[in-house]
């Protein structure tokens, strides 16, 4: 414990360098290199170039905002130091209640790879899903320190993966890949930009995680920088390799990075993909996690949710409150999947919504709070407007948020009733 008996600081640079990585670089890499170059053709890399620039923008205001107000909080907290309590458990609960749906969705991502791979059913699927979960549960019982570093460790053997299939995809490239450059015209580079938004999202995650760190500013904003940096240069190479052999091609689209390590190691190739997709998927099970579970700790810490998920671990000092709910919403989801009643691509559209008004929201906190930092306002800007040209497109899913308001506004009315009928009460008496 720290000494108010709160969440222990132990989470190094290298460690928090390693958990941005793993919220950011998710299941995307798999699959939308080829989705990209499928919409845009060789001209996908100009978005990709386009979006390794602006992840730093995104990075930064996050890191900013980390490193200035470290709290288990996260977005929530920035948001509620800007514009007040209720805009900042408000935006809490959009981040907590996306990653209950989010997390499974991930982990039956995750497995669908290694089922594809080796011809497994539905049933192997969910099971190996379920796995993970628990997995991601358990590390972050017992304590950040572990799971960092274990996290590390899942990120360097993803991205020993990665540089070996674009290392191993060098000599299958060919200059006629490349052209045409533009076969669909210039605005098929911004839809294609569209997808890439999604694949750079994710520091939010790990600004839950700041009241943890051990140098918060070190590890924030030396931290987002690194990972920025790998993450894009990683991205790049990886839609080039996938364009430049043309993989992504036919009906390889949605498994061309799959099809680029089949090629080059063979049969051993289905288990190295699946277990590179299980790897990549679980490595962003263990930093939603762990930043949904701090913040259930930290809005009971605020009376903003349940007293009881507030609890800690009192061997490891780690938010139980938090895990359990996790794990209790995260069962009912993937039981709810597993009965048919909804499928794997209704799933996703569920946190799209609440997930990008999570990043509004810092986004704002940020142009207001880092003022006085040269670039803090700057970048935060950025961020905003590009985070807020993607909101329109998320349609029906907006739904989601739209309930998670009106149920808040019902509990502050029941609590405010409460509240009048107690010092009513307490004057009578």
């Amino acid at each position: 414990m720290n000494s108010s008996g709160g969440l222990q600081r132990t989470i190094g640079l290298p460690q928090a360098v390693a958990l941005y990585i793993g919220a950011v670089l998710g299941s995307g890499i798999l699959i939308v290199p080829g989705l990209a170059a499928e919409i845009a053709g060789p001209a996908s890399l100009l978005a990709w170039g386009l979006m390794a620039l602006l992840i730093f923008p995104l990075a930064w205001s996050m890191g900013l905002l980390s490193a200035q107000f470290p709290n288990a909080g996260g977005v929530s907290h920035f948001v509620t130091l800007a514009y007040g309590r209720r805009a900042g458990t408000l935006t809490g609960w959009f981040f907590l209640m996306s990653v209950p749906i989010g997390a499974p969705v991930a982990a039956l991502t995750g497995a669908g790879y290694m089922t594809a791979a080796l011809g497994w059913g539905e049933q192997a699927k969910i099971a190996i899903a379920a796995g993970m979960l628990v997995l991601a549960l358990l590390v972050n019982y017992v304590g950040m320190k572990i799971a960092g570093q274990l996290q590390l460790i899942v990120v360097l053997a993803i991205l020993a993966v990665l540089i070996l299939a674009i290392a191993g995809a060098q000599p299958h490239i060919q200059a006629g890949n490349l052209t045409p450059f533009l076969p669909h015209g210039w605005v098929s580079v911004g839809q294609a930009a569209a997808i890439l938004f999604w694949c750079f999202i994710g520091w939010e995650a790990v600004s839950h995680l700041s009241e943890e760190f051990q140098e918060p500013k070190k590890a924030a904003i030396q931290g987002v920088t690194a990972a920025a940096l790998i993450v894009g240069v990683l991205y790049f190479l990886t839609a080039f390799a996938v364009v430049g052999t043309g993989s992504y091609r036919g009906a390889a689209s949605d498994a061309s990075l799959v099809w680029v390590i089949l090629r080059l190691l063979g049969p051993a190739g289905a288990w190295i993909s699946g277990i590179t997709g299980i790897f990549i998927c679980t490595a962003t099970i263990i930093a939603y996690a762990g930043a949904s579970s701090r913040l259930a700790y930290a809005l009971a810490r605020e009376g903003e949710a349940p007293r009881w998920m507030g609890g800690l671990s009192a061997r490891f000092g780690t938010p139980t409150g938090g895990l359990g709910f996790l794990a209790i919403t995260a069962a009912a989801v993937l039981t709810l999947y597993g009965s048919g009643a909804v499928s794997l691509a209704e799933l996703i559209q569920f946190p799209n919504a609440t997930f990008i008004l999570t990043y509004l929201g810092g986004c704002a906190a940020g142009m207001k709070l880092l003022r006085g930092s040269r670039w803090g306002k700057r970048v935060s800007t950025l961020s905003f407007a590009c985070t807020l040209t993607v909101f329109p497109f998320v349609g029906w899913a907006m739904l989601y948020p739209i309930v998670i308001v009106l149920v808040y506004w019902l509990v502050s009315r029941v609590r405010a009733a409460k509240a009048s009928r107690s010092r009513s009460a307490s004057q009578a008496s």
